[in-house]
């Protein structure tokens, strides 16, 4: 019997990502996002609050739908690099961004974790930033164990707008 050639499945938005590796060290998405000032700005860098230490960001390269980015405005690489302010903020704005999703998307658990260095899996290696991922039973799929394709179900902008709506709910 003939096989089938593939189908393809197209993730247009992953060209960014893959771009961005090369030009790792020309910026930072992060300290972009802290400097935004107008409503038009933080949008388009997916910024959902900020604190006086910490900034909150749609992860634009997501895991699953919903996965957030907790960093500390300063531009520091290591945890052993933040002041006690910074450490205790990143955590409260951790708890606050759980609270968050469980609201807008009633995750039934979180994945939460700091990749420090390249090696370790950070894209952003001079920036440390906190991933908290929402998970639901059974949300894992075939496609990743086959075809090492992340599928996720709804665009950031959507995203961005149901969260600014459940914060302002709150």
């Amino acid at each position: 019997m003939a096989r089938m050639p593939p189908e393809s499945i197209h993730a247009p938005w992953r060209i960014g990502y893959i771009r961005s590796l090369s030009k790792a060290d020309e910026g930072c998405f992060i300290c972009d996002a802290v400097a935004a000032q107008t409503p038009e700005q933080q949008r388009d860098r997916l910024v959902l609050w900020s604190s006086a230490q910490s900034i909150v960001v749609i992860n634009r390269y997501p895991y699953t739908n919903g996965h957030l980015l907790i960093a500390p405005k300063a531009h520091k690489a290591e945890l052993d690099d933040l002041c006690e302010a910074e450490l205790f903020d990143l955590q409260t704005q951790t708890v606050a961004a759980m609270r968050l999703l469980k609201l807008a998307m009633s995750p039934q658990g979180f994945n939460i974790g700091i990749n420090i260095g390249r090696c370790a899996g950070a894209g952003l290696p001079g920036h440390v930033h906190q991933h908290i991922v929402p998970r639901w039973g059974g949300d894992t799929n075939f496609m990743h164990v086959v075809g090492e394709v992340q599928v996720v179900p709804q665009a950031m902008s959507r995203l961005w707008e149901e969260l600014k709506q459940a914060l302002s709910d709150e």
